[in-house]
């Protein structure tokens, strides 16, 4: 009898242990990140990239898991009066983006509509100049035609182009390809649908120009890689400076090693991590700081989007007002560079979301790598310091355990396994962006895509065979 009654205690424990594998809690939130993606999707689509329905259910949407492509529906709203799109599912949630002027377009929470919209922050920008197009090149667009060593020399570089286009896989989709060499295009095309003009998202090369206007705070000595992040962690527990997350410094959040609780990278993006800030109308800064510390910072590598909206948060903390901070991009970077064609996103309460949501072209990326291949020197002008290309482009120590291939939001070739800076190096952003820098070779490639499923473009690949072709 004893032997039955443990029995039977055995089993009704079985049945009341929770299944934790079985059902997922975050699952409203993943259904309303779900939405949040097609809205913002389309919503950029349309108005900031002036591309059609038709592009947008083919390439923008097509890496989105289960249903994906916007059609007439009833669970469907694209206001174009308001520059808005509205996405439903069957249980009646509704997340809703809208353009803004300079920005791009805004997610809203569930419980807002487009009536908010004088709300949301607008960017006054430059207008682009009247003789831009009749500037020569990188200041303007108008380009001269390479002038190549031989035919051989040339063929080689289109069947490079060839190959980044035609790639074996369906899953990659390559939009761009510019590959400038000492300062000039020597190869310019584009996807059927793209052009010149076609700004897209840059997802996480975001980041690496994120990089470059901390390093021009630096330069001007408003910040310090060594110091703390100076954040409001939690200021309403008792005694907010002894919090531990003070020890944070600016250099420990751009290598990807502040040492905080990972979000991101344990899948948990597209559920309680920086999904919500980027499409589902959370607070980025709220998001950012709502980890706690679990390692010593700047010993272990873990790459998070929060690390970066951190050290965002605290690059903002340099500015006066927010016109300042608004302003702070073109001014100090884009608009030396001839780069009238960008913009960066900020979230409905004025952050900037400089982890991914920056729109641009291929040709504004090149300009900005042809600032890195140039020691950051710019037509006389010292925009970013050589020292701060150096230290960001030289390995993070928390990233020897991945072969020294992290900067500070730069990625490295692993081939680069030294204390110094490396030889070359690129920007990585979701679905294949690109821009690899070759100083040593005065040479820049840009590469965009909208790929899919596995992805793995290779962008050292790409770079290889760009420098085997400059042989011929």
């Amino acid at each position: 009898m004893k032997r039955q009654t443990s029995a039977l205690a055995a089993v009704l424990l079985l049945n009341l242990t929770p299944a934790h594998a079985e059902y997922d809690v975050f699952e409203p939130q993943r259904a309303m990140i779900h939405l949040g993606v097609q809205a913002v999707l389309t919503c950029n689509g349309l108005f900031t990239s002036n591309r059609t329905l038709e592009q947008i259910n083919a390439q923008e949407l097509k890496y989105i898991p289960g249903k994906f492509g916007v059609e007439s529906s009833p669970l469907v709203n694209i206001d174009n009066e308001a520059r808005g799109v509205a996405i439903s599912n069957e249980s009646g949630m509704t997340i809703r983006a809208i353009y803004r002027d300079g920005i791009g377009c805004v997610v809203l929470r569930p419980d807002q509509d487009f009536n908010v919209a004088d709300t949301l922050p607008s960017i006054k920008l430059a207008p682009v100049p009247k003789n831009y197009a009749t500037t020569p090149w990188p200041l303007g667009d108008a380009t001269t035609d390479y002038q190549f060593t031989s035919a051989k020399q040339q063929q080689a570089i289109d069947a490079v182009a060839e190959w980044a286009f035609n790639t074996p896989t369906d899953e990659q989709d390559t939009l761009s390809l510019v590959i400038v060499h000492r300062g000039n295009i020597m190869l310019e095309r584009y996807a059927e649908g793209v052009n010149r003009d076609t700004k897209t998202r840059t997802w996480s090369t975001a980041k690496s120009v994120f990089a470059t206007l901390a390093g021009i705070k630096v330069d001007r000595k408003e910040m310090a890689v060594n110091d703390s992040l100076n954040l409001e962690w939690s200021p309403q527990l008792a005694n907010p400076e002894d919090d531990p997350r003070n020890k944070i410094t600016l250099g420990d959040a751009l290598q990807m090693s502040s040492g905080l609780y990972p979000v991101d990278s344990f899948n948990m993006e597209y559920a309680n991590g920086s999904g919500l800030a980027y499409w589902a109308g959370e607070s980025s800064a709220k998001g950012a700081v709502n980890r706690g510390l679990v390692r010593e910072p700047g010993t272990f590598w873990d790459y998070e989007n929060y690390d970066t909206l951190l050290a965002t948060m605290s690059f903002k903390n340099t500015f006066d007002n927010e016109q300042e901070y608004h302003q702070f991009p073109s001014r100090a970077l884009f608009n030396k560079l001839g780069m009238y064609n960008t913009l960066v996103s900020t979230d409905q309460y004025g952050d900037f979301i400089f982890s991914s949501q920056m729109y641009t072209t291929a040709r504004d990326l090149a300009r900005f790598g042809m600032l890195y291949a140039n020691g950051g020197e710019w037509f006389g002008e010292q925009i970013i310091s050589p020292q701060w290309i150096a230290y960001s482009t030289t390995p993070a120590p928390a990233s020897a355990s991945r072969g020294f291939d992290y900067g500070a939001q730069w990625w490295l070739r692993k081939a680069d396994k030294n204390n110094g800076p490396a030889k070359a190096f690129t920007t990585r952003g979701n679905r294949g962006q690109f821009v690899v820098v070759i100083p040593e070779k005065e040479l820049v490639i840009v590469r965009r895509g909208l790929d899919y499923g596995k992805q793995g473009f290779n962008p050292w690949e790409l770079a290889d065979k760009v420098l085997e072709a400059l042989e011929e």
